[in-house]
């Protein structure tokens, strides 16, 4: 395996060509790619004072029948900073022959393995169906106030009651533009009914009535005993 070390815009010493030779190992690169040509490592360095923990560049680039794996790090001296590239390097080299480790077979699972490593996956009966198990868990319920929610259901994070007098609409008008919201919750005083106003366009408003309706009532709990 050739090492070729080069400056760009810098000089490269010869001491530190004779320590990226101790650094980057035949040995341990080799082990985690037998296929490997060649490596360049390119130095370079930044002459702008703000950036002075930052100076000196190391690129590594590997070369091998393989893809072309490449590290580079940054550090405010070469040495330090070629010490981070071939981290990299060598964490990138891990990772690919896991991979190519992987794929040839090893660790790999067989079908009837699969379900007791990977949950909520089809298990393999006799016949070899894929069939699956039912969720023998309880499904978690959360109840907010007089709300009751199975599973991952809408949730009500607050939840107020309010006392409050009758009041005319002109009052709920002024009331929300005290408070500053865009809707006012009220009973109002002529009808007695459940009411809300609220902001539309500019200082348009528009008002809601609720009225109750025993007929109502009586289809919703009919749908729901049909639905059950």
């Amino acid at each position: 395996m050739d090492i070729v070390v080069k400056g760009r815009k810098t000089e490269v010493p010869e001491r530190f060509r004779k320590h990226v030779a101790e650094k980057l190992k035949l040995e341990k690169i080799q082990k985690l790619d037998g296929k490997v040509i060649s490596l360049d490592v390119e130095v370079s360095k930044e002459h702008n004072p703000r950036q002075a923990d930052r100076s000196d560049r190391v690129e590594i680039t590997l070369h091998s029948r393989g893809p072309v794996i490449r590290a580079e790090a940054a550090a405010g001296d070469p040495y330090a900073a070629l010490d981070l590239a071939t981290a990299k390097l060598e964490a990138r080299l891990r990772k690919q022959h896991d991979k190519r480790h992987t794929r040839r077979g090893a660790g790999r699972l067989t079908a009837a393995e699969v379900a007791d490593a990977v949950p909520g996956v089809a298990r393999l009966n006799g016949a070899g169906v894929a069939v699956m198990e039912e969720d023998t868990e309880a499904v978690p319920t959360t109840r907010m106030g007089s709300l009751e929610v199975q599973g991952e259901g809408p949730l009500v994070v607050r939840e107020k009651t309010h006392r409050a007098a009758p009041m005319s609409l002109d009052q709920a008008l002024y009331e929300m533009e005290l408070v500053g919201h865009d809707f006012y919750l009220f009973v109002d005083a002529d009808t007695k009914q459940p009411s809300v106003v609220y902001r539309r366009h500019a200082y348009d408003y528009g008002v809601i009535h609720l009225e109750h309706d025993p007929l109502a009532v009586e289809n919703r709990e009919l749908g729901g005993a049909l639905g059950g």
